[in-house]
């Protein structure tokens, strides 16, 4: 049980530990300006929404914070929900259902491949990343609407998808293709606009999702694309219809940290020469650490035994690396996920290089 935090320094069971296991990749869970924009609005709005959106919870804020969303994610429209996991499950049954196909990557993350259970549509699971597999399945599929499904930075490994190939796979096969970017928001593309503006991604069959709960550092997610997308999503996602409000006060924490995101460029910065030091620390360490431009850094141990041990030694001197094992990730590939933040200094990365088994 985590007692006190101050960025990646936690208090837990009364003793300091030194945290690589948070998804706050930018360092603005505790940005004074977003605590005061929460607070502002808390004062004002209250702290609960007390209805659905389509009853009486979608107030000012959150309609300023779609505009501002889909502008940011440069699609003509946005729409707000309450997580990552409601905008997913609710997503991909809204966009396709009994008679249609869905196209996953096996590597999705949970939160898509419920989703796509949920959408009761004919389901196809492609091996990671394999564009040919994709294809031809896609080739043979006879179903009247198709969507492709993946995460734009896979959540276990780092690794960004081949957002281009699969959206010419999609225009090939008349597809959709839906990317889940809760890892690339805020970290990758200019001013921090996502993995798809870091690939030059546009297109009006991109349906653009991202969460708000890792680089900026509040609560909640949203979908954007084309506006008559959004509406039919608006009309059909049970997730987002069924579901009381987010608080005004997230609502305002986040449109804060979207002006932090936009200018404070020095934090990407700074996350980017944290993985650089990361990996060049690791470098002659006999595991495996596949290369990964994100904050999201697996070193991958193999026995599931071994990277619980290696956890365990770590957490003797007073660091928090998380071991995953399967079925999370594939047989054989148990690893420790390191997860760097702009909030760690040069000096904690350093000292987990120094705490880390040789």
């Amino acid at each position: 049980m985590v007692e006190a935090k101050d960025g990646p320094h936690l208090r837990v069971g009364g003793r300091p530990v030194l945290s690589f296991a948070s998804n706050d990749y930018l360092g603005l869970a505790q940005h004074p300006a977003l605590i005061r924009a929460a607070q502002e609005a808390a004062a004002q709005y209250g702290v609960g929404a007390t209805s659905s959106a389509l009853l009486s919870g979608h107030e000012a804020p959150h309609e300023a914070l779609e505009h501002e969303l889909a502008a940011f994610a440069g699609r003509p429209r946005a729409l707000f929900f309450g997580s990552g996991y409601m905008a997913n499950v609710g997503l991909v049954p809204a966009l396709v259902g009994r008679g249609d196909a869905v196209f996953s990557d096996a590597l999705n993350h949970a939160c898509l491949i419920d989703g796509v259970r949920l959408s009761r549509a004919e389901s196809h699971i492609y091996p990671h990343n394999d564009l040919a597999t994709l294809a031809q399945q896609l080739a043979a599929s006879k179903a009247e609407h198709k969507l492709v499904v993946t995460d734009a930075v896979f959540s276990m490994d780092g690794d960004i998808a081949p957002l281009h190939e699969l959206l010419a796979l999609c225009e090939t096969h008349d597809a959709l293709l839906m990317i889940d970017d809760a890892h690339g928001f805020g970290v990758l593309g200019p001013e921090g606009r996502g993995t798809a503006a870091h690939l030059g991604l546009d297109s009006p069959r991109l349906i653009y999702m991202a969460t708000l709960g890792k680089a900026a550092g509040c609560a909640g997610a949203f979908v954007a694309g084309e506006a008559s997308t959004i509406e039919w999503i608006l009309q059909r996602a049970r997730t987002y219809i069924f579901a009381t409000s987010t608080p005004a006060m997230v609502v305002q924490a986040v449109r804060a940290s979207l002006k932090v995101i936009a200018t404070e460029g020095w934090r990407r910065e700074q996350l980017a020469r944290l993985i650089n030091r990361l990996r060049a620390g690791t470098a002659s360490l006999r595991w495996q650490h596949p290369a990964s431009d994100t904050a999201v850094q697996p070193l991958i141990i193999g026995d599931n035994a071994d990277a619980l041990a290696v956890m365990a030694a770590l957490d003797a001197q007073g660091l928090w690396v998380p071991a995953i094992r399967p079925p999370t990730v594939p047989e054989g590939t148990a690893r420790l996920r390191i997860s760097l933040s702009a909030a760690h200094s040069e000096a904690d990365v350093d000292r987990l290089i120094q705490a880390l088994p040789r």
